[in-house]
């Protein structure tokens, strides 16, 4: 199975592509059978069964949130955007982006509410299946180890007080209505102006979407000692002033001093948990009196976790520089 999603998000990765350059042809299941060498009936039926979706409802769900980006992003015309998309006519857009959406497009481009993106699928995940990994990361690779000075920003959240990891907290958050990983992700996608989007994919850091750890009197108390609550969310300009989903938290966070451990580019499938172990390993043997900081454990301080294969896995804890 974990080789089927792999395959799966590879072939959702090429889809966006061909969205994206307007190549229509290339998404038929005739052409993605020929070019990840499977059967028709083969490939759509793995499809819906990891996606949830048979083929050609996620090409119009797809479409459907390149156009809602669109509206949201561009001053293109309604039926611009709507022919480049594949939609006959502004009616036939219309019509299906209210079905899915709840709103018109011209309601959606004045007021442009997070609305759940249909189309998450779950990455090929480590954590998410459980299967953490065991090859061994480059030896040469160092861990680099760096300050910095984060400015205010606002940080748009769900939280989970007794999670104890990423796997624990998304089925935790599947019990709470509303609170489910598919529909959390497809809010955060929808909203504007994250400051961590490289142009991702879904739930990972790559679309802004990141996970963090706050420090709050009544989460768990972790194995540094103190109580951190769980969260996952996005971080937003400091003057954001934008929607929030009635089930999420938007919080200030100051500006402030950082302490980052940062691997590189790594291979998901062979080598997470090694980076893993190699980042914990450089985060309990730096030495802190040494480098004139020490971790700030103060109320409410955020430490952020990025995981993204194809560029970093990187932790970022809040530090304070030691009283001379």
């Amino acid at each position: 199975m974990p080789y089927w999603h792999k395959q799966i998000q590879q072939i959702i990765d090429e889809i966006d592509l061909c969205i994206q350059s307007s190549r229509d042809a290339e998404t038929s299941l005739a052409a993605l059978s020929g070019r990840f060498g499977y059967s028709e009936y083969y490939l759509s039926r793995k499809f819906r069964e990891i996606s949830g979706f048979s083929l050609r409802e996620y090409l119009r769900l797809r479409r459907l949130a390149f156009a809602l980006k669109d509206l949201r992003d561009t001053d293109a015309g309604i039926l611009e955007i709507a022919v480049n998309y594949g939609f006959s006519s502004h009616e036939a857009f219309t019509r299906a982006f209210r079905e899915t959406y709840g709103v018109t497009p011209s309601s959606y481009r004045r007021n442009p509410v997070p609305v759940v993106l249909r189309t998450h699928v779950k990455p090929f995940d480590c954590y998410l299946l459980g299967i953490g990994g065991t090859g061994m990361a480059d030896t040469n690779e160092e861990i680099k180890t760096y300050f910095i000075t984060i400015p205010a920003h606002k940080f748009l959240h769900i939280r989970n007080y007794e999670s104890v990891g990423y796997w624990d907290f998304w089925q935790r958050q599947a019990a709470i209505p509303g609170q489910d990983c598919e529909t959390i992700c497809g809010l955060l996608d929808s909203v504007p102006g994250k400051l961590d989007d490289m142009g991702g994919k879904d739930a990972d850091s790559g679309s802004g979407q990141i996970m963090a750890f706050i420090n709050e009197p009544t989460g768990r108390i972790c194995s540094w000692g103190i109580p951190l609550a769980e969260a996952y969310g996005v971080r937003l300009p400091a003057d954001y002033t934008g929607p929030v989903p009635e089930q999420m938290l938007l919080m200030d966070v100051p500006e402030g001093d950082y302490i980052v451990f940062e691997h590189g580019p790594f291979d998901l499938a062979t080598q997470n948990q090694s980076v893993e172990a190699k980042i914990e390993a450089a985060m309990q043997a730096f030495d802190y009196p040494a480098s004139g900081y020490t971790l700030d454990l103060t109320q409410g301080r955020v430490f952020y976790f990025y995981h993204d294969c194809t560029r970093y896995w990187k932790y970022i804890r809040p530090v304070r520089k030691l009283q001379a």
